[in-house]
């Protein structure tokens, strides 16, 4: 239910802008929990509509190698990513943030 404690914030922070009718995220693709989770999840408990999108991570290697990481495995809470260049573990630099985009109230 880890995706819960992250749904409940993101509620709370648009509820705090009006009465909320739709919301927008951006959800990263190594976001601490699997986007469809934690969308359902934030359906489950509002009536408003819920967009988003995905974004891709990107990764750099001391291979020389930035771009999208090859992910081995996604899970409720973890990843397992390498490099498709060289297959070692590489540096995380965008895709794990979940942000909200806009929301709109009456």
């Amino acid at each position: 239910m880890h995706e819960t404690v992250f749904a409940k914030k993101i509620i709370e922070e648009a509820e705090r802008h009006g009465t909320v009718t739709e919301i927008n995220l951006e959800i990263g693709e190594l976001a601490p929990v699997p986007t469809e989770e934690l969308v359902d999840c934030i359906k489950g408990i509002v009536t408003w509509k819920v967009n988003y999108k995905e974004t891709p991570s990107k990764v750099e290697c001391e291979c020389g190698y930035e771009g999208r990481p090859t992910i081995l495995e996604r899970g409720h809470d973890y990843f397992y990513i390498e490099c498709p260049k060289c297959h070692e573990i590489p540096n995380i630099l965008e895709g794990q943030d979940i942000k909200i985009v806009s929301v709109k109230v009456k």
